[in-house]
């Protein structure tokens, strides 16, 4: 009786051809895109229209605050206020918006401007809607109310803006626009000496950022924790769902009898290049 063998899940099969490099690694559908990107500026607006329908901190749920009350992970900022803090933030704040359009310099970006800049303004109009949405429906009291050393004027600690630390948006935004930048970087120059420092760099403008928003008293945390992780996810995710589906990459079942009489069967990937 023949034995059989079956081989590994995938056989690696590389068949070379001189098949030519597309420009472009991303690919728009003007209707999809159409629809993201009004969809984005829609929920964006609705989102501002919640935040600035927010009502002010009454004085009897002022009196009920209680630093207690805060989960051990954030409570140590619970005061914080510092408006050089916050003034410096905007900083490295705005330096991450202007990171995209650094790129277009490289000549196999700069050839896609308008596909980028779809991308780019898609990744904004998401980040952006998540956050006011979250922003408008959520209260959660910034760490300056909770300032009792007498910089913080009590009109400003019971303020609807002292109701929104809940998530970081500078933050949120800030990563958003530096791994948008970083992931379309790599993805047009895959081979790239520099692409550490610049992942390197996008990974850090932000976490400046979610430092200087904490030292101003405008967001605990866990607040520029979670805007830091939905921010560079919008980034990534963008773009990434946008790339072409590689046409060169096939996957099929084969079978067959070795010289040695022995039955195989598995599963071959071939990629054309």
């Amino acid at each position: 009786m023949k034995k059989y063998i079956l081989l590994p899940a995938f056989l690696l099969v590389f068949i070379c051809s001189n098949a030519q490099e597309s420009d472009s690694p991303y690919q728009l559908d003007w209707t999809t895109d159409a629809i993201w990107t009004g969809l984005g500026l829609a929920g964006s607006a609705g989102g501002l229209l919640l935040i600035q329908n927010k009502d002010d901190m009454t004085m009897e749920e002022f009196n009920n605050l209680n630093i207690d009350d805060i989960n051990g992970i954030d409570r140590w900022a619970a005061g914080n206020h510092s408006e050089s803090a916050s003034n410096l933030s905007d900083i490295p704040f705005g330096i991450s918006f202007a990171t995209p359009f650094v790129f277009l310099f490289d000549d196999k970006m700069n050839d896609h401007t308008g596909q980028i800049a779809v991308l780019y303004l898609e990744t904004l109009g998401t980040t952006a809607t998540m956050y006011t949405l979250t922003a408008g429906l959520i209260d959660r009291s910034r760490p300056y109310v909770y300032d009792d050393s007498g910089d913080t004027p009590l009109e400003r600690r019971l303020s609807n803006n002292g109701q929104r630390s809940f998530y970081a948006g500078h933050v949120a935004a800030s990563a958003a626009a530096t791994f948008f930048a970083a992931k379309v970087y790599s993805d047009f120059n895959p081979d790239s000496p520099a692409k550490p420092w610049i992942w390197a760099g996008a990974a850090t403008v932000p976490a400046v950022v979610a430092y200087l928003r904490i030292e101003a008293g405008q967001h605990f945390l866990t607040d520029v924790t979670l805007g830091y992780v939905l921010g560079a996810a919008t980034g990534i995710l963008v773009p990434e769902l946008h790339k072409k589906k590689n046409d060169n990459i096939s996957i099929y079942p084969v079978s067959g009898e070795s010289r040695t009489g022995d039955r195989y069967k598995a599963m071959t990937m071939r990629i054309t290049f």
